[in-house]
Parts: C-alpha cells; structure tokens; sequence
C-alpha cells in the first residue's frame, strides 16, 4: 500500500469527529488529492456522509470482529497510489471492550497496529487551559500511540482560542487547527445517530461549507505531513480467529436498498462481489418486488419504523417478497427482520401489518436500547453459512420484540465478552431473520 493514512480520534462520541472528518475529506479533495474514508467500528450512517464527501465508497475496520489480516486487506483495497485514507474513530479512541487488548473494538488497536498518526478533536465547550491536559493524557496514555496534533473544536471567541492554544502548548501537544462553535457545521442527529446522508438534500452544500472551514481554519499542509504509509503486518495474530466476510448467500442477490433497508457494510457486498455474485438492488418502498431471477433476498437494517405506513401499503412488494420466500431464500437483518414479522408498532402505538413471514411482533412505543458486539454461531445451515459456522457482528437497536419464540432460533449468540446470550434469530421454512448484524466469518 503507497496511500498515507491517519485517524481522526476524539475523547467521546459527540466531539465533533464525523463533522471533522468530512470537512477534511473535502478540503484535501478540493487541493487535488485522492482521499478515502474508512471508519472504524460497527456503523453505518457516519460512513455514508464520508462517501459523499470523497466520492468513493467507505468501508469499515474493526478490531474485534477482525482478523489483523483482514483489516490489512481492507486498508490496502482502501489506498489509492500516492493517495490519503483519513480513518474515523468510533466513541472515544480507547473505548472498547476491557481485558481484550488489541482486540476490543477501540479505534487505538488500530492506529497501534498499522501505525497510523492521530490527530486528536477536542471539544473544548466549558473549557479552555484543561484542553492541554486532556490532550496529554491522551498522548501519555499509551506510548505506543502517535497523537500529531489536536484541532479544536466548539470555539467560541479569539479568546477561548487563544487560552485552549495556550493550554496546548504547556503540554507540548501541537495545535492543528479550529473550527468555531456554529450549529450549521452540526450534522442532525436521530435515535440510532446522524440522520442518513441520503435523506439530506442540502449536503453538497454543507460539506462544501465544511470544506471552505477547514481550509480556512486547518493547517492542511501539517496534515498532510502528519500521514504515513500504513505498517505492514501478517496474518497470524495469537489469540484471535482469521476472519473474512460472510459468502455471498446467492449467486444473484435481491438487495433492498432505499432510505428503510440502507444499512450494508460495503465490504461484504464487495465481497460478495469479488466472489462472482451478482447484486440487484430494489426498493420496497417505491413498491418493488424482489428481482425475478435471483436467487436470494437480504433485506438489510435501516429505518423501517419512520416508513411503516408505507411499507404495509406496499402491496407488490409484500405478495413478492411472500412468493420468493416459497421457493428461495429471505434474510432480513434488524430493520429487514422488522419488516419479516408480523406487525411493527410505531412509536404513537399504531401498529402496522408486515409481511407476516416470520411470527414475531416489533414495537417502537417501549422504546429499549440493545447495543454490543456479538458472535453468532449456526446451529443450522442458512444464508450466513453452514451449520457450526461462527460470525461476528453487533447489535443496535431500540426495537422491542415480542413473539420472539414463534419461530425455531438458528444461531447461539454470545456478546463480545464471551457470556452466552442463548438461542437467536427466527426461522420459518426458507425465511430467516435477526437483530444481529454480520461483519466477519471465522475461518
């Protein structure tokens, strides 16, 4: 790999990375460079806004669901000769599951692996001189770890700049840059984070703002500067499984793909892809039916819940779905595995008709969050693989289930410590369905 590449880490979720991140995808876009993006972690909505900023796909990187020789492959696909890969942290850049060093999630595994520089976003609202210390605590905490710089974010005057700069320097930590405390550079956000870039029409405007921020306010010469060739590494890692993505669960895949069913990981579709499937995109809420001539339909996660009414009036894509499901495979993920069941009852309590392909009912009026990593294993042969295969993914969502015992379980599910969760998912003849999210088989 010849492309350079650093991250973009931060404290805490909510410091301003993903409004950072796209600023500087754009501003190093609008200087002639060849920018991607990668994110870390399981999400899906902060790397749709980093496609839209560099014009290329994002995909994801993941300590805990992968194999350093997976990740490798997916930093190496993500370089382009002479090229920039700006990666985003999730939460905080040391956050993730304890006792797993180098495997917990955190976006610092990382960074210490591939030797990747940091550039640190503060958050500096309340504060001002406290910004050096929180900075070298970052920096100190571990020695392993390069933190290049930090870019302020959330400045109010030319004073609170100047004492946060200050701070910074009594630390011996450079400052990068700024950006100003301005509600038009804060991305809206919904319950499971940023609203979708997709439903965004005014975004080409707001990251060409961003854009003009960052170049104003960023020393973009030092960033660049601060990249370097990502480490080469091996494959073998004690301790830790080889992973690749699932395989592909039909040679031609029906892939619902509007604002309700959006959330894929771009590196199983690639890979799904590379391995000679073929991937037809539909959209259940204009009413379309699976693609005749497929061979499998995956209905992904995303927002099925804002669009209830329109999917239980979607007649032609029901009766297809339904006609499919007689003769071939339907995989629904979280949001899809909604859509499966019976009913999905909105947050004001109406409750909608689905498809009825599974028996289980999902209510959005008793709101609870569930969010983690989790390993799956089959314990029968379906679309994410045989009978003993084990995957590793996460699940987040606010949905209530109920009815989860209408249907036979096909996975044993564990969460990302370990500790056994029971039986998961819910089958019924060729339809399968399931809050968990795939990211990487063990091989």
């Amino acid at each position: 790999m010849t492309a350079r590449a650093i991250l973009v880490g931060a404290p805490r979720s909510g410091a301003g990375k993903t409004t950072l991140t796209v600023g500087l995808i754009a501003a190093l876009n609008a200087r002639g460079r060849r920018v991607r993006a990668l994110k870390c972690g399981p999400d899906y909505i902060d790397a749709a806004f980093h496609s839209a900023a560099s014009g290329a796909g994002c995909a994801n990187i993941d300590s805990w669901a992968m194999s350093p020789g997976h990740m490798a492959a997916i930093l190496k696909s993500a370089g382009e000769p002479d090229g920039l890969v700006v990666v985003e942290s999730a939460m905080g850049l040391f956050d993730g599951i304890a006792g797993q060093a180098g495997h917990s999630g955190a976006a610092a595994d990382i960074a210490v692996r591939f030797g990747i520089p940091v550039v640190l976003a503060l958050d500096i609202a309340g504060q001002a001189q406290s910004a050096g210390a929180v900075a070298k605590g970052f920096a100190e905490f571990d020695p392993r770890l390069e933190i290049g710089g930090v870019i302020l974010n959330g400045v109010a005057s030319e004073r609170h700049l100047r004492t946060a700069t200050e701070g910074l320097t009594a630390a011996g930590m450079a400052r990068l840059g700024w950006l100003p405390r301005r509600r038009k550079f804060a991305f809206q956000d919904r319950h499971l984070g940023l609203v979708q870039a997709r439903e965004r029409h005014d975004l080409d405007k707001e990251i060409a703002a961003l854009a003009d921020q960052i170049a104003a306010t960023v020393d973009l010469d030092r960033i660049e500067a601060l990249a370097r060739p990502v480490r080469e590494i091996g494959d073998a890692d004690a301790g830790q499984a080889a992973t690749c993505a699932p395989d592909p669960p039909g040679q031609r895949i029906a892939l619902a793909d509007d604002d309700a069913f959006s959330f894929v990981y771009p590196h199983m579709t690639e890979a799904w892809r590379r391995r000679g499937a073929e991937i037809e995109r539909f959209s259940p809420l204009a009413d379309d039916p699976p693609p005749e001539g497929c061979d499998c339909c995956w209905l992904p996660g995303g927002y099925p819940e804002l669009h209830a009414g329109r999917i239980a009036a979607a007649g032609r894509f029901l009766a297809g779905l339904a006609a499919f499901s007689g003769t071939r495979p339907v995989h629904g993920e979280c949001g899809g595995y909604m859509v499966l069941g019976q009913t999905l009852e909105d947050s004001d309590g109406a409750a909608h008709a689905m498809a009825g392909l599974l028996g289980h009912r999902t209510s959005f009026r008793d709101r609870k969050l569930h969010l983690g990593y989790r390993r799956a294993v089959t314990t029968q042969d379906c679309v994410l693989g045989k009978a003993g295969t084990a995957v590793r993914g996460h699940e987040f969502h606010y949905a209530t289930i109920r009815d989860d015992k209408a249907d036979d379980a096909f996975l044993t599910v564990f969460d990302g410590e370990g500790r056994a969760l029971g039986a998961g998912g819910g089958r019924r003849g060729n339809t399968t369905g399931t809050f968990f999210h795939a990211i990487a088989r063990e091989s």
